[in-house]
């Protein structure tokens, strides 16, 4: 794990000026992966390409995964995260726009990396995106804290198209350390994904 007790935010942003650009590239790597249709040839001296950029990249590693942190200057930092993490190419990243310490919305582009049903979001993905939306309205009056996911549940009124989607999600009630949030995910056509679910504020 990355020991964040001993990284400042400046320290911070050099890695992430470092990083960032790889994993937007290995994102378009991932995309061109799946719907190439080069020849034999190239897809071999595309492959011999990838082998080697991994063998440089595997030189130098830490063990295990990146973990999630808080600088002493009191930046989150979550590296790894399969929904925001800066240097993790499966992450779209979602990135939460607040509207109101109560609500938020997020606008992504899912494209062929996360299908499920032919030209479809696969439906485990959009409830990745409404609990990770619903989770950080949750939490974000919160400072010193996190809201978990207690329950949640997802109702699909229709398959989601890829390309570009629209998440909303707002704090219906709180009692207590619980706190009700829904929200929803919209494609060009509507909304096509709603949930509801119960947050619990962890203990600091």
């Amino acid at each position: 794990m990355w020991d964040f007790e001993e990284v400042t935010s400046e320290e911070i942003a050099q890695q992430r000026e470092r990083y960032e650009p790889l994993t937007t590239s290995v994102r378009e790597l991932i995309d061109a992966t799946l719907r190439t249709e080069v020849d034999d040839d190239a897809v071999a001296s595309a492959r011999a390409d990838v082998d080697a950029a991994t063998a440089k990249l595997r030189f130098l590693q830490r063990d295990g995964a990146l973990g999630i942190g808080l600088t002493p200057d009191g930046e989150t930092v979550a590296w790894g995260n399969v929904a925001i993490g800066t240097r993790n190419p499966l992450a779209p990243p979602l990135v939460v726009e607040y509207d109101s310490p109560g609500r938020a919305y997020l606008d992504v582009e899912l494209g062929a990396a996360y299908e499920g049903p032919p030209g479809h979001l696969h439906g485990g993905y959009g409830a990745l995106v409404l609990d990770h939306l619903l989770g950080a309205v949750a939490s974000y009056n919160n400072p010193d804290t996190a809201a978990a996911t207690g329950t949640i549940s997802f109702r699909y009124h229709r398959l989601t198209r890829l390309g570009q989607l629209h998440a909303e999600a707002e704090i219906q009630s709180t009692d207590g350390r619980k706190i009700i949030v829904v929200g929803h995910i919209a494609d060009a056509e509507g909304v096509t994904v709603t949930a509801e679910g119960l947050f619990i504020t962890l203990r600091q």
